[in-house]
């Protein structure tokens, strides 16, 4: 007790006796706003004996990139090297398909900083599995490079553009980690990257391909399946998706709070699920929605506060919207959609409405509707009536979100049956399209 009780006292004295010097203190930064984030912040490093043991051994792939000179054409023997691999001078690396970069399970494979960079033939795999880093196979920092003929495997995140402009992606194969669908990276994204041009790539088993505050950029001949959203957009204005097929995903394409994108030409199918859809609308304006196939999905296309500007129009032309559970839902409705020229047959419901709003405000126009019960005395391919679509006991699912289980159940549909031979209450007109299209235009198979 007598040794205890004198520490102390030494460290007392020790204490007092200091020299005058006030110590810092820590500040403490949620008090000052906290600390803004760095998003350059230099990636972490591994030792190579912290990586996996398959690339124990291997010559390290950064070796080469360094001594290439810049403005040159590097084409390395055919093999696997070690990753990780930093870029930041003008280079054209061309694997020819036989060269393997690999990480070892850490960190990001391939960091592109440059300019003008080519990246051809390469296969890069096994990233690291921090979603803090972004732990990537392809991290992109630079403008007017390309990508192509890429095969990207057992990566978190594919490739990654970050303020990149100008940069032509294509002819890529893309897959994730195997993990389950919502912790998987994504295949591709683009955040506040504009005008890159994304053609002919493969993207396979990932979670989505996104696009972040990014404008002009273009989506052409690309394949997805098996992901969560094929493409999504937010904050993201006047970009094209044409031509590309989007098969077993969650969802096709998502608009959120976007305006000015054009759909044209892509086939969506087999969006199931809970809450698939194969076109989707968040508070999104001034789009042009043309020449699709929407097949074979739990909602073909739902609209959500769309368009939101208002004076904006979303217009759908062209489109075959069939064989789903409801092709067009509409909620919180405020009109502005114009449909015309398209054809809708073989959906369960043709079109909804969520909630006690109607379709009034939209315009709907010579569409094709494969239920219409009037004629076409001469022949002009234009229905003599106009096409009605009606809600009677069918409003119970579409009021109540919670009776959308009940939904073409034999009650459901017995009460509507009767509701239609003597309705007991005046029955919500949905839309009327004036000059019914009476013959579907065929579509050349795709």
């Amino acid at each position: 007790m007598k040794r205890v009780l004198a520490l102390l006292t030494l460290l007392v004295a020790a204490a007092a006796s200091g020299d005058g010097e006030e110590t810092p203190r820590k500040i403490d930064s949620a008090a000052h706003g906290g600390v803004r984030a760095d998003v350059d912040r230099p990636k972490p490093t591994f030792m190579l004996h912290e990586r996996d043991k398959r690339v124990h051994g291997l010559k390290p792939f950064q070796e080469l990139v360094d001594a290439a000179p810049a403005g040159s054409t590097l084409k390395p023997p055919a093999g696997i090297y070690a990753g990780p691999v930093r870029l930041d001078k003008p280079l054209v690396i061309d694997g020819g398909g036989q060269v393997t970069i690999d990480a070892g399970g850490k960190g990001t494979v391939f960091l592109l900083q440059a300019d003008g960079a080519v990246l051809r033939g390469l296969t890069l795999q096994g990233s690291g599995d921090s979603h803090d880093t972004d732990d990537s196979c392809l991290d992109v920092r630079g403008h007017r490079n390309t990508l192509e003929q890429l095969v990207i495997v057992d990566c978190l995140f594919g490739i990654d553009l970050k303020q990149s402009n100008d940069n032509r992606v294509r002819n890529n194969r893309i897959s994730s980690k195997p993990l389950l669908l919502g912790v998987r990276g994504d295949a591709l994204r683009l955040w506040y990257s504009h005008k890159n041009r994304v053609e002919e790539n493969q993207i396979i088993d990932s979670r989505d391909m996104v696009v972040w505050y990014s404008n002009g950029n273009l989506f052409r001949n690309n394949l997805g399946r098996r992901s969560r959203y094929s493409i999504h957009f937010m904050f993201a204005d006047n970009n094209e998706v044409v031509g590309n097929r989007f098969y077993d995903n969650a969802v096709g394409v998502y608009l959120m709070y976007t305006e000015g994108v054009n759909v044209r030409n892509n086939v969506i199918s087999h969006a199931t699920g809970a809450t698939g859809m194969g076109l989707g609308f968040k508070e999104a304006s001034a789009a042009v929605i043309e020449g699709n196939e929407i097949i074979y999905c739990a909602v073909g296309v739902h609209s959500d506060l769309s368009p939101f500007q208002p004076g904006t129009t979303i217009e759908f032309r062209g489109n075959r919207i069939a064989y789903n559970g409801i092709g067009m839902l509409f909620t919180s409705e405020l009109g502005g959609n114009v449909a015309d020229g398209n054809v809708f047959e073989g959906n369960l419901t043709h079109v909804a409405q969520a909630g006690r709003n109607t379709n009034s405000l939209n315009q709907w126009r010579g569409n094709h509707w494969d239920d219409y019960q009037g004629f076409d005395r001469d022949g002009d391919n234009v229905g003599d009536t106009p096409y009605e679509l009606y809600a009677f006991a069918d409003r119970i699912w579409m009021e109540i979100p919670q009776a959308r289980f009940f939904k073409t159940s034999p009650a459901l549909e017995l009460l509507d049956f009767l509701e239609r031979l003597a309705p007991f209450s005046s029955p919500d007109l949905m839309l009327k399209d004036e000059a019914p299209r009476f013959r579907k235009t065929e579509r050349k198979a795709t």
